[in-house]
C-alpha cells in the first residue's frame, strides 16, 4: 500500500484544497493508497515557551495543529477517503522530509503555491523538501 503525505497550509485554503484534490485523484486511481495529512506546527520562541511547562506546550501545539487540519479533514471525509492526520512540531521543510521517511511515504503532495519573493530566493517549500530528500525514492508532487 502506498502512502501519500499531504502537508496542510492553514493560511491558504486554496493551496490546501488543491493538494487534497490532487491526493483524492491519486487515491481514486490507486485505491490502495493511504493519505496522511500533516500539519507542521512551528516551534515557539524561547520567550513564549518559557511561560509554559513542556507538557502544556506540547498540548497547546497539538491542539492548534489539530484545528488547522479540520478543513482538509472535512474535504477528505466528504469524499469518503481513507486518511490519517498527524501534527508534528518543527521547521517546515525538514519536518516534512523527516515525516515522509518516518511514515514510509512514497509521494508528497503539495498544493499550488503562488510565486513569491521568498520562493524565488529560497525556493518553494516543495523545492526545499525535494532538496532535503536528495536521491530518496519519494516523489514530490506540486510546486
Amino acid at each position: 500500500m502506498g502512502q501519500l503525505l499531504v502537508p496542510v497550509d492553514p493560511y491558504d485554503a486554496g493551496r490546501t484544497r488543491s493538494a487534497v484534490e490532487q491526493a483524492l485523484r491519486i487515491q481514486r486511481d490507486e485505491p490502495a493508497v493511504h493519505i496522511r495529512l500533516l500539519r507542521v506546527q512551528p516551534r515557539m520562541s524561547g520567550h513564549v515557551a518559557g511561560y509554559f511547562g513542556n507538557r502544556e506546550l506540547q498540548l497547546l501545539q497539538h491542539e492548534a495543529g489539530t484545528e488547522d487540519l479540520q478543513f482538509a479533514e472535512g474535504l477528505l471525509k466528504a469524499a469518503g477517503a481513507d486518511f490519517t492526520s498527524t501534527v508534528l512540531v518543527g521547521r517546515g521543510a525538514e519536518t516534512i522530509a523527516q515525516a515522509a521517511r518516518q511514515y514510509g511515504c512514497d509521494r508528497i503532495v503539495f498544493g499550488d503555491e503562488p510565486p513569491s519573493l521568498a520562493g524565488r530566493m529560497f525556493g518553494s517549500l516543495a523545492q526545499q523538501v525535494r532538496h532535503l530528500l536528495g536521491g530518496a525514492s519519494v516523489q514530490v508532487i506540486g510546486s
